[in-house]
């Protein structure tokens, strides 16, 4: 069916923080077929009429999530990564079940798409099921299979050709693909990286994995090998490809030259980042580069929320605090990160727009709110969007033209059937 949309404005989601006042958006069978002003709009024919108060703007991509962590939200509070890996995380998680993956991806989708994201990229166990949840609310996933070293999972060589088996049998729909998730360089062995990333290339699949999160993980790397992480990461032919790397905190000019020759897209969670004191990314010195970069929100238990508008203003201001300058990241910069720029760093050019061609992923968000006024030129709505607005103001959301929020509640799912399910499996992997 097609569909036309009308809105108070358009936002496109571009580096140039594109707005289009009074807009039109034409949908027909999920594409989107026509974005302009409404007085330029071509007659509407028999298309559906949708009028919103608000504005639209395509769907969020989140670059980087392990969603199903939902389960473990606020748990291990105050402890560093290390500590807050072995200590809550990996024992909570060796008693997970593949039901309670999906449950928890469910719960954490519908979540997501209420805050506005459509897309996200997961890295967590049974993929398969994280594909199912994301079935039911109606959204997309790109999914790291990962490959980790943790008691009661097959040997590396098996978990590795699970996931490329995996990935050979993912629907041509553009809802659900999967990829290679190594965890990190320091928890997985060198040969069995280089491997991933041959299987990866051979295969034209995402190969995800976290790289410099925190100041130290490369330290006994480092004394052995003589180099970085992202220098060995070279070295060992793990870059080349679709690679995108999560967090990259401590990269120094060196390793961000590494990225832009590899053209290494990054995953940049600064909610996460700052939670567990990890440190501030050099935003800036990418972007400079060219180094492609979207926005992540990591997990639900390292943020503690799944609200990617709300972290666009944490993105800015840690930027801004960096560089000590208020021009470091602009607004128009800060909602591109996490639409057109996150789909180019995911590798998904159908996504992250509202420009003809790409997939109708629409998010209409009520600017009949004070924090949206005032407007006196139309890039004050990006200014809005940063610095006062959070998903609270999602109304309504289409995935492919189809609406899977309305009114901000979920069309396809239970939430708070949800809600007592996850909370009840929480208690249960807590308890031991």
């Amino acid at each position: 069916m097609a569909h036309r949309f009308t809105a108070r404005a358009a936002v496109v989601g571009d580096r140039a923080g594109t707005v289009v006042p009074d807009a039109v958006v034409d949908v027909d069978d999920g594409v989107i077929s026509w974005v302009g002003p409404a007085a330029e709009a071509p007659p509407p024919g028999d298309a559906e009429l949708v009028e919103l108060p608000g504005a639209l703007m395509p769907g969020l991509v989140n670059a980087h999530s392990h969603a199903p962590m939902v389960l473990f939200r606020g748990q291990g509070e105050g402890l560093p990564l290390d500590r807050w890996l072995q200590e809550v995380m990996w024992p909570r998680e060796a008693r997970l079940t593949a039901e309670d993956v999906e449950v928890a991806m469910t719960a954490a989708s519908a979540e997501m798409l209420g805050n506005g994201v459509t897309t996200s990229v997961e890295m967590y166990f049974h993929p398969d099921r994280i594909a199912a949840a994301v079935g039911t609310t109606g959204g997309r996933a790109i999914i790291a299979t990962p490959l980790i070293p943790l008691p009661g999972l097959p040997p590396f060589e098996e978990q590795l050709r699970a996931a490329v088996d995996l990935a050979a049998g993912a629907p041509d729909d553009g809802t659900v693909e999967f990829g290679i998730g190594p965890h990190a360089a320091y928890t997985v062995p060198l040969p069995v990286l280089r491997e991933a990333a041959a299987a990866a290339r051979e295969s034209g699949l995402l190969l995800h994995l976290h790289v410099a999160e925190t100041a130290t993980e490369g330290a006994e790397l480092l004394a052995t090998h003589g180099l970085s992480v992202p220098a060995l990461l070279a070295a060992h032919d793990v870059l080349g490809g679709r690679v995108l790397a999560a967090h990259c905190v401590h990269m120094d000019d060196a390793d961000l030259d590494l990225w832009r020759e590899y053209d290494v897209a990054v995953a940049h969670c600064p909610a996460s980042n700052a939670k567990l004191a990890s440190g501030i990314a050099p935003l800036r010195a990418m972007l400079d580069r060219g180094i492609r970069v979207g926005m992540g929100t990591d997990g639900p238990a390292s943020n503690d929320g799944l609200d990617l508008l709300a972290d666009l203003r944490l993105a800015a201001s840690l930027a801004r605090l960096a560089g000590r300058s208020a021009t470091a990241l602009t607004a128009a910069e800060a909602v591109w990160l996490a639409t057109g720029a996150a789909a180019d760093a995911v590798g998904r050019p159908d996504l992250g727009q509202l420009v003809v061609g790409r997939r109708a992923d629409l998010v209409h968000v009520d600017t009949r709110d004070l924090v949206f006024e005032p407007v006196g030129d139309p890039a004050d709505l990006l200014a809005h969007l940063v610095w006062s607005a959070s998903g609270r103001h999602v109304r309504d959301v289409w995935v492919a033209g189809r609406q899977v929020v309305r009114d901000g509640r979920s069309t396809t799912v239970d939430t708070e059937a949800l809600r007592l399910d996850v909370a009840a499996r929480a208690a249960r992997l807590a308890a031991g």
